[in-house]
């Protein structure tokens, strides 16, 4: 019962500590995403200058389900995607058996009433697949890393526009600006 008493208290304590350090959930009301979700107009596929256009869609279409879909938003959302394959694992004979798919997105968040980026960084990330199959099955192993690359890049995206955007100002967290 000792332990019980402990860890209530342990977790009373974080909670204090937590909420004196300026933490504030982000979907609560007044936070970054209860403020950016239906604002952000994200910038059109077929402009991302992706080598596919599959690739574009998917992000776009990943980043409205996370802010909310909208064409004439507060904020726009300026994206530039750019992927690449690499052979990973290769045989005796050179033939390549895995590859991965690797993404690279840079991203702008601008406010539309002033013009000043709120935010601007970039995320990239990879997923993989096996060639080891029949050619159907590798395009198809290929077309879903290329989609889950693009929920992952979308996610990443959407983090941290949500943690590090300071809308109230303008700029992002001290923390990000530094970096």
């Amino acid at each position: 019962m000792s332990w019980l008493k402990h860890g209530y208290v342990a977790a009373l304590a974080a909670t204090f500590l937590v909420a004196a350090c300026g933490f504030t959930p982000v979907y609560a009301p007044g936070g970054t995403g209860t403020a950016l979700y239906g604002s952000v107009t994200v910038q059109a596929p077929e402009t991302l200058g992706a080598k596919d256009d599959s690739d574009a869609y998917f992000l776009v279409q990943n980043l409205e389900e996370r802010l909310g879909r909208t064409a004439t938003g507060a904020y726009t959302l300026d994206l530039n995607l750019r992927t690449r394959s690499e052979g990973q694992a290769i045989t005796a004979d050179n033939e390549i058996t895995r590859y991965s798919v690797v993404g690279y997105v840079d991203y702008i968040l601008t406010r539309q009433a002033d013009g000043m980026i709120v935010a601007s960084g970039n995320v990239q990330n990879f997923t993989g697949y096996s060639a080891t199959g029949s050619t159907v099955e590798t395009l198809a192993g290929e077309r879903d890393a290329q989609r889950r690359l693009m929920t992952i890049l979308a996610d990443q995206i959407t983090i941290e526009l949500l943690t590090t955007v300071n809308l109230a100002e303008g700029r992002q967290s001290t923390e990000q600006a530094g970096e």
